[in-house]
């Protein structure tokens, strides 16, 4: 899955797991039971749910195959995923291709609502657990990872079903000529890291080892998709969208870009061509008193200067102090936004709009496999299908949104307390050790 929030079952390169003995790993499970009933998380699946996700796993290429002749075949399609080194499911994947008058870019999800529908216990225990959550080394799931590591997982050199978004750009604006959303066969031809991904860029030949005989096409389209995934990204600064990390690497923002493009291309259909209700994101935005109190704090940091024509623009004069500050004041300089900035939610009406992102209308689409919004959306956007509680829907994706990051931050601020750096546990994992 293409997510900084990774579960951390794999480790980092030249660096071991965390060790502890049994007493304090008996120490850290209680902990985290506790938290888990605090917050009303349940971790383990009921054994109905287990049983039919795997039923929904067995014949996988024959389901596949039978549902050739009713999608979009995009099998010859030069395809691939990228992901963090110890992603254990791969939700989405890329294509890209330049024209002579446009650039196509498609963007393909793991089609979980073939196997997730409303007529499944699978459907009703997504409902109830609202979203996947990330602890540091343990990952409370929103479905089976038995099925999200199999069947809806776009794994290399083997048919899957997906739900495609086709965007056909402008070249000059890269804003939308047309959108198509469609189920589809896609098989990826290359599982890549973000460090895999950074090789090619650097040097093409580092495809090689990925697809042999076509790595030169490889090479191509991940240069391409970097270079439209840049110009996207600085457009979008432009516009006025905050970028709080504006050193994230070439890999991060080839995916965060393509996926923002595909999720509001998504919403523009749901709303602008539909007018459907869907789980729209909206994020409201701070008062100017707010804004004018975190761009103050900002300006007394040591080293830090925020450009005095863009106080008015309170976006722009983030992001571009962000980009000269030093690299010791990113901390201090996202906290005092943050602070101020009120929470985003899911709500059945967009307008209000995504402040963050400066957005008129958002939505989720990318992340079926963790976020509950996503699977509804899916399902709408397949079946125009409206459901008549959806406005509690919102509310409940929402308030579990929030338990689980409470969750987290507890979690975090205990393996502190007991000596434990938090992401390292969250890199390299745990491992119990008898001294």
């Amino acid at each position: 899955m293409s997510n900084p929030e990774q579960d951390a079952a794999g480790t980092v390169e030249g660096q071991g797991p965390v060790e502890i003995d049994e007493e304090m790993a008996r120490h850290i499970e209680n902990k985290r039971d506790e938290l888990l009933e605090k917050f009303e998380l349940p971790d383990a699946f009921p054994e109905e749910v287990m049983q039919e996700a795997k039923e929904r796993t067995e014949n996988i290429q024959q389901q596949i195959a039978d549902e050739l002749d009713e999608r979009e075949d995009l099998r010859d399609l030069t395809t691939w995923t990228t992901d963090p080194v110890d992603a254990q499911d791969f939700d989405d994947a890329l294509s890209v291709e330049e024209r002579d008058d446009e650039y196509v870019l498609w963007v393909h999800i793991a089609d979980v609502t073939h196997y997730v529908n409303p007529d499944t216990a699978m459907w009703d225990e997504a409902r109830t657990r609202g979203n996947t959550i990330y602890l540091p080394g343990y990952t409370i799931h929103m479905l089976p990872p038995i099925l999200a590591e199999t069947v809806c997982s776009l794994v290399p050199h083997e048919d899957r079903l997906a739900h495609t978004v086709e965007m056909h750009l402008d070249k000059e604006t890269l804003g939308y000529e047309t959108i198509d959303i469609y189920k589809s066969v896609i098989r990826s031809d290359a599982r890549l890291t973000y460090t895999d991904c950074e090789n090619i860029l650097d040097d093409p030949a580092a495809a090689e080892e990925f697809l042999e005989d076509t790595a030169v096409d490889l090479a191509e389209r991940n240069q391409l998709v970097w270079e439209l995934a840049q110009r996207m990204h600085e457009a979008r600064k432009e516009d006025g969208s905050l970028v709080l990390n504006p050193r994230r690497d070439r890999a991060h923002t080839i995916i965060e870009e393509c996926m923002l493009k595909a999720n509001k291309a998504v919403t523009h259909e749901l709303m602008w061509d539909r007018g459907v209700e869907a789980m729209y994101r909206v994020h409201p935005q701070p008062s100017p008193d707010e804004w004018s109190e975190a761009l103050k704090e900002i300006q007394e940091l040591d080293g830090v200067s925020v450009p005095g024509d863009k106080w008015d623009e309170p976006r722009k004069a983030v992001n571009a102090t962000l980009e000269e500050a030093p690299k010791r004041q990113l901390d201090k300089i996202q906290w005092a936004v943050m602070k101020v900035m009120p929470r985003a939610k899911y709500m059945n009406d967009p307008f209000g709009g995504h402040h963050a992102l400066n957005f008129e209308i958002y939505g989720h689409f990318t992340s079926p496999i963790r976020r509950l919004s996503d699977l509804i959306n899916h399902w709408i956007v397949y079946s125009n299908e409206q459901f008549e509680d959806l406005p509690a829907l919102c509310d409940h994706a929402s308030d579990r949104q929030q338990a689980g990051e409470s969750c987290e931050r507890e979690y975090r601020d205990f393996l502190e307390e007991i000596g434990l750096d938090p992401d390292a546990v969250n890199n390299r994992g745990i491992e119990v050790v008898d001294d």
